[in-house]
């Protein structure tokens, strides 16, 4: 049985479609990409799987339980947990102080949320930066402790969201090991990414979506082939002249 089920979901926003009937099956264990141009409904998609919209219409089942309409943090406790695009940390507390507060999805006790942040940081070798104040930390550092806060909270899947966004070529390329780190403690992934080298390294199927649609899924070296998906990133024009 897949770990992720999505059944033709749609969001809806007054008259616009954000999201038509997509639908997608997610493995326990695997690592999904989820690639398309900018506004085709990747976030939104993500948004539906995570709580933060209901959907419309359609049905997602995550380990086995309708999750569709539940709220965020209810979701979040079955295992469910996302990163954002805009990394934005509580900039005037510690690096520890943020990653405690994901720790607190499954503990009410301070000194449990800060042994599983603790646990967490050094995983991804923030523990030398834990009192820290997360303002003075890089880039590339912030997207770990968004990856860290995300971790804290124990998840079975983690949706991220181009968390690569804004990295030189070097900082992605020392990105990729961490990623595949967490996949391999048993967390399932799915990635939405514009960095199509990224992708392609990480991902064991795609998902691609335009204006909403799902347009192509598969091999990531079938699918990056595929006329409709070159057509969505690069026009018409550029097929034509390929052939």
């Amino acid at each position: 049985m897949s770990l992720l089920e999505i059944t033709r979901v749609t969001k809806k926003f007054s008259g616009l479609i954000a999201v038509n009937e997509v639908s997608m099956n997610v493995e326990s264990g695997q690592i999904v990409g989820v690639i398309g141009p900018n506004g085709a409904g990747k976030t939104t998609l993500f948004n539906c799987i995570a709580g933060a919209f209901p959907p419309t219409s359609g049905s997602i089942v995550f380990d086995g339980k309708e999750i569709a309409g539940k709220k965020p943090y209810e979701i979040c406790r079955l295992g469910v947990t996302r990163t954002f695009q805009v990394v934005k940390p509580f900039a005037s507390k510690t690096v520890l102080y943020n990653t405690m507060v994901g720790a607190f999805a499954h503990t009410k006790h301070l000194h449990e949320a800060e042994r599983k942040a603790l646990e967490v940081l050094e995983f991804l070798e923030l523990g030398h930066k834990k009192d820290v104040v997360s303002k003075s930390l890089t880039l590339p550092e912030r997207k770990k402790l968004e990856l860290a806060r995300a971790l804290a909270t124990e998840p079975k899947l983690l949706l991220l969201d181009e968390v690569m966004a804004g990295l030189r070529p070097t900082e992605v390329t020392d990105m990729l090991p961490i990623i595949r780190k967490i996949n391999e403690t048993g967390v399932t992934i799915v990635i939405v990414e514009h960095i199509m080298q990224a992708i392609m390294s990480l991902s064991e199927k795609i998902y691609v979506v335009n204006f909403g649609k799902k347009i192509a899924e598969g091999d990531p070296h079938d699918v990056v082939a595929d006329v409709d998906v070159i057509k969505a990133y690069l026009g018409d024009e550029y097929v034509t002249t390929q052939h």
